[in-house]
Order: C-alpha cells, then sequence, then structure tokens
C-alpha cells in the first residue's frame, strides 16, 4: 500500500489443558506455551508494531505466592524486546532448573496455564507502556482480577463513561481501554457478590466461599450485561485470576476471530493462518467465533460456545481482506486475486486493447497477489481475443497469420522496488514524503518509451505518496502513460471500528469532490450538508442517518475519479495519468462473506457509525482537527 494507515490490533491466546510436565515430556521444552504465544505473536507482526505485551496467569497457585504476571514494550521490535527479556531471565536459571516443570511453575513468572498477547497499532493516543494492552484489573481476591486485551474501537465511549460514572465509580481517562477494563471488572464484582451472598446466607464460611466462586463463576452473564450496550467492532480476550477465560466477538462480526481446541490446548488469534502455521494445523480444522459470541473456557479446561448478543447485520470488515490480514491465508489470498481479476476489462478498455505497449507492474509488497489475479485476467482476454481472431480469419489462417498473433504477450516488469530497510510507516506526517521517496526505487530501462505503465495499489487513501514519490520515481521511466490501479474502491467515509481513517479532509476522494464543488460553485451546499449532520447527531442514536452521503451524490463516481487524478499528479508531470478504482460489485463478488465496506458506501452496521461520520464532516466544517471517535 502506497499510503499505509494504521490498525489496531492483533491478540493472541493459548489456554494449555495439561500440567506443564506433559510438554516437556511429550515436546521436549518446559516452556512449550510460551514459545508458541512468542510465534504466534510474530506472525501476526503485520497488526501491530508500536507495542506489544503479554499476560500470564498460572492456576492453583499457593496462598501469598503470584499467579499473574505482565510484561510490555514498546521498543521498535516490541515483541522480539519482550520475549528476550523474559528469556533472558530463564537462561539465568541452572540447567536442573530449567528443565523442571514443577519448580518452573512455582518460580518462573511466566511459566503459566493461561496467556494473553497483544500487538498495538497506536492509532490515537500515547504510546507510553500505560496504552499498552493486556490492562491489568487487580485485586485480593483471585476472582476478582481481571487480564484484558484485544482489537477493538468503540464509537459510543462517553455514553459508556457516564454509565460508570452513574454506577459510581471514578473514571481515570476516557478511553475504550478505561471503559472495557472497568465495566466487565464490574459485572465481575457483581457476578462474586451474588454468590458470595448466596453461600454466606447457608452459613458457608469465607475460605470455602472463595473456592466456589471460584468454580461457579457465570461468564456468560458478566459478559452479556456488561456488552449489552457497546456500540462498535472489537475481538476482545479476558483472563479472570481463578483461570477463567473468554474470547469475545462483536455481534456484526466486523472484527476477525479465529480459534482452535483439542485436548492438549485452545488458542485463539486475529488470523487464521498464525493458528496454521504455529500449530501446523490445516486450515479447516480452524474456526470462527460467530458474530456475537464468546468461547468461554473454564478452569477445570471445560469449554464453551456460547451466544452472548442478538446476530447484527455481518458487516466484516473487507479491508481485512484487501490489506490488512496476511495474504498466506487459503481464502484472503483468492480473495485477493479475484479482486485484480475484476479489473481485467476496465483494465483492458484503459489500454484501448493495446497489450503490445503496455507493461503491468505493482507497488510493493502487498499488492502482489492482486497484482497476479490481474494478469491471469489479462491472460484470459488475451486468449479469447487470439481465439476470435482465428475464428474470424479461419480461410486465411498461415504462419504468418499465427505468429503476428502469439506475437502480442504480456509484459511483467518488477518496476518498483521497496527498500524494506525503510520503515515509512513509523514516519510521522510532516517528514513522511521525504523518507517515502527513498523508500520507492526503479528498475531502470524496464519501460520504453511507448508503453503504458500499468501500475497495481492496494488502495489509494490520502494519495499523498503518489503525488510525492511514487509518481515522480515512475516518471523517470519516461512512458508515455501511467495507469495507478487501486484493487479497492474509492475511500470516501472514516472508519470508526478500528482503522485509523478519521478525518474527512485526509481522503483523496474528499478533496476532489471539495474541488469538484468549488469549480460548479456549489459551496452552499457545504453548508446544507453541515446543519444536517449537525441536526441528525441530536436525535437517538438509532435513529441517525449518514448525512454525508449527500456530498458524494453532488458528483457520479467517474467524474471524482477524473478528478483525482488530476489533484494527484504531480506538478509539470509530462505522462498521461490515469486511475482506475474497483467498482462495490467487484468487490463484493472477490469478498463476498465480508461485506462490511462503510469507508467506500457510507452503510455502517452500526448507530455509532453513522455519528460519526457526521461528526467527523462538522469537524471539518469548523476547522476542528480533533478526530471524530
Amino acid at each position: 500500500m502506497s499510503d499505509p494507515i494504521k490498525h489496531e490490533c492483533g491478540i493472541a491466546f493459548i489456554r494449555l489443558l495439561k500440567p506443564l510436565s506433559y510438554y516437556k515430556e511429550k515436546y521436549g521444552e518446559t516452556l512449550w506455551g510460551l514459545s508458541r504465544m512468542q510465534m504466534l505473536m510474530a506472525k501476526q507482526l503485520n497488526r501491530g508494531q508500536d507495542g506489544a505485551g503479554i499476560g500470564v496467569i498460572k492456576l492453583e497457585p499457593p496462598f501469598g505466592q503470584r499467579y499473574i504476571a505482565r510484561k510490555r514494550s514498546n521498543s521498535k521490535n516490541a515483541v522480539a524486546d519482550m520475549f528476550e527479556n523474559i528469556y533472558s531471565r530463564f537462561n539465568q536459571l541452572t540447567h536442573e532448573q530449567q528443565n523442571n516443570p514443577e519448580w518452573l511453575k512455582n518460580n518462573f513468572p511466566y511459566a503459566g496455564e493461561l496467556m494473553l498477547g497483544h500487538l498495538r497499532y497506536g492509532t490515537h493516543g500515547g504510546n507510553s507502556l500505560e496504552n499498552l494492552h493486556p490492562f491489568l484489573r487487580q485485586n485480593n481476591w483471585m476472582s476478582r482480577n481481571l487480564v484484558l486485551a484485544g482489537n477493538y474501537n468503540l464509537t459510543n465511549v462517553d455514553e459508556l463513561i457516564n454509565t460508570l460514572i452513574d454506577l459510581g465509580q471514578q473514571p481515570k481517562e476516557i478511553s475504550d481501554n478505561v471503559t472495557l477494563l472497568e465495566k466487565i471488572g464490574h459485572f465481575l464484582d457483581e457476578e462474586n457478590e451474588i454468590i458470595f451472598r448466596k453461600y454466606k446466607e447457608e452459613g458457608v464460611n469465607n475460605k470455602e466461599i472463595s473456592s466456589l466462586i471460584k468454580k461457579e463463576l457465570n461468564i456468560a452473564n458478566i459478559l452479556k450485561r456488561s456488552f449489552k450496550d457497546l456500540d462498535g467492532g472489537y475481538n476482545l480476550a479476558g483472563m479472570i485470576g481463578n483461570g477463567d477465560a473468554f474470547i469475545i466477538r462483536d455481534p456484526n462480526g466486523i472484527r476477525p476471530s479465529f480459534y482452535f481446541a483439542n485436548d492438549e490446548f485452545i488458542c485463539c488469534a486475529s488470523e487464521r493462518s498464525a493458528i496454521c502455521t504455529v500449530f501446523n494445523i490445516h486450515t479447516n480444522e480452524v474456526k470462527e467465533i460467530p458474530p456475537g459470541n464468546a468461547l468461554i473456557i473454564k478452569a477445570n479446561t471445560t469449554w464453551i460456545l456460547e451466544k452472548i448478543l442478538d446476530q447484527g447485520n455481518i458487516s466484516s470488515c473487507s479491508f481485512e481482506r484487501i490489506y490488512f490480514s496476511k495474504g498466506n491465508d487459503r481464502d484472503i489470498y483468492k480473495e485477493r486475486k479475484k479482486l485484480g481479476k475484476l479489473l481485467t476489462p476496465k483494465i483492458i478498455e484503459s489500454l484501448q486493447n493495446d497489450l503490445d505497449n503496455a507493461v503491468f507492474a505493482y507497488v510493493p509488497n502487498t499488492a502482489a497477489t492482486s497484482f497476479y489475479g490481474l494478469i491471469e485476467g489479462v491472460n484470459e482476454w488475451l486468449n479469447n481475443w487470439r481465439l476470435e481472431q482465428i475464428l474470424n480469419n479461419k480461410d486465411n489462417i498461415n504462419q504468418e497469420f499465427l505468429q503476428n498473433l502469439f506475437k502480442t504477450n504480456i509484459k511483467r516488469e518488477k518496476v518498483l522496488i521497496k527498500d524494506a530497510k525503510i520503515r515509512t510507516f513509523i514516519t510521522n506526517d510532516q517528514d513522511r514524503s521525504t523518507v517515502v521517496g527513498s523508500a520507492y526505487d526503479i528498475t531502470y530501462d524496464s519501460v520504453h518509451q511507448n508503453d503504458a505503465l500499468v501500475i497495481v495499489d492496494d488502495s489509494i487513501v490520502r494519495g499523498t505518496t503518489l503525488r510525492k514519490s511514487i509518481l515522480k520515481i515512475l516518471e523517470r521511466l519516461n512512458p508515455r502513460k501511467i495507469i495507478v490501479v487501486s484493487s479497492c474502491p474509492q475511500i470516501r467515509y472514516p472508519d470508526c471500528y478500528g482503522i485509523d481513517m478519521s478525518k474527512m479532509n485526509d481522503f483523496i476522494a474528499f478533496r476532489a469532490v471539495l474541488s469538484l464543488i468549488k469549480e460548479h460553485n456549489l459551496s452552499h451546499k457545504l453548508q446544507e450538508i453541515y446543519q444536517d449532520c449537525k441536526s441528525e447527531n441530536l436525535k437517538p442514536s438509532h435513529l441517525i442517518e449518514n448525512k454525508v452521503k449527500k456530498l458524494y451524490d453532488l458528483f457520479d463516481e467517474d467524474t471524482i475519479t477524473r478528478k483525482i487524478a488530476e489533484i494527484t499528479k504531480p506538478a509539470g508531470f509530462k505522462p498521461e495519468l490515469e486511475i482506475v478504482f474497483q467498482s462495490i460489485d467487484s468487490l463484493n463478488i472477490a469478498c463476498p462473506n465480508h461485506t462490511g465496506n462503510w469507508y467506500f458506501t457510507g452503510n455502517y452496521p452500526t448507530p455509532g457509525g453513522n455519528k460519526v461520520a457526521n461528526r467527523a464532516f462538522c469537524f471539518f466544517f469548523e476547522g476542528n482537527s480533533n478526530r471524530a471517535y
């Protein structure tokens, strides 16, 4: 992707179902679970490189011994740094200690049965250790301790904070992290109290009651009460001090959540391919947690999938398929190829059927799979064209005719090269264009002067990198025309469910519409839409509609696309420039099970999304640079 956007986040969870000695005996590793956790997090580094954290819980600890450990890092190589620190302590132990599971369970903080890992992309807020998951709510009662981490974003934090205040709490900050921790913690406390009062009235002593609470804690009830008013997308994992655990997914299925269970362990992750790779499991064995459900694992190793919330309009995030999730997942790989292949008719039309003078390439590296799909589609078109020529000229076929017919071939070149050592995604916006200019280079003489260069990208968000860097770099090849192909549609609306796209003016499509409005003397429309957005957001949440759609209704898609090309084109740029976007219909064909496309269409799956869209436009109109959520 030429315009990297941040996404939060990735989770990894492992519950060992056997004693630690079992894994030592079978796999030869006393810290087998911990090493699997490291691999599970490493395989999801694409989901977060701003920080990482891990929480570990030990079952049945002796009184007075610590049973919850946490380690977090905000270094540039957070996962490696964190585990290097953990293993440095392990390496200081004697050989006998390292190979004694029972001793490690009692003495090494990270030798436990429950492990929760997190990878973070910080879309807002600071990146101090305090901002990193897992979050911890501590208590002397084992069953009131809570460790929480997730991939989520809530749209109604303000309302939820007020709920906590009404409950008598004093939230230390306004954030979805604090809100979730305290909301779940509140109902965890209440569930403890319910069980305590029940047995207290029966005359059971406090120590026995504590043991009974650990066994009888109703996790499903806690989650149903905690999540009933939440608006947003989430894949959230929690561990309770007594050894119970849960992973819950939002009712619209916005954020992905996968799990695998056998008689040795249960694991969960944000990406299916990570589980397959780490545990050498076939794709079909890894399941999705259904939207609105929670995977609940009790301390006694029993587990169940339980419905927590009524399933909503299923709107699984299509950007997961286009860009965020790793492309080695079987289905994602096929979908990305399909996205490229479905662009074939538009590209052939742009080239006016002239493949002899066309070169195909892609923006490294995540656009590669869509590029392969496009090449596959163009190959099919070329074969059909040859067949048509043969059928239309069957009476005049000779060697020269066939030689000329098969002389036309698709030219694929590695035109653009990315220097992996330059990490543009951690660079601030002000310095970004300079760094990107150095991050890319070209393969000289890979394109001829009469060629049209077709270059595929995942998406075009801001257009800044294209205009300031990539197009200028490609111009050195001196093509007659450059066709920039986006494998996804125009990004028009903010995301509020976990992707860092919050400000309207960041989107090149929005800026193109503003330019068209100015050209057509329609500035009064901005005022009208602003008033509509303000009025709409005064309504009850469930009645709010997305009034920003009116803005894009002013012009057809092709007109907006031509304007995007015009404002993206650098000053003095010599080649002809054309931009081609994927259509919504083709996106839905390629990704039929992931129809969450609100950033393209404005069709948000929850009321909070509509409210955020209206607020984002109001902030733009008012010159307010704050985020809309």
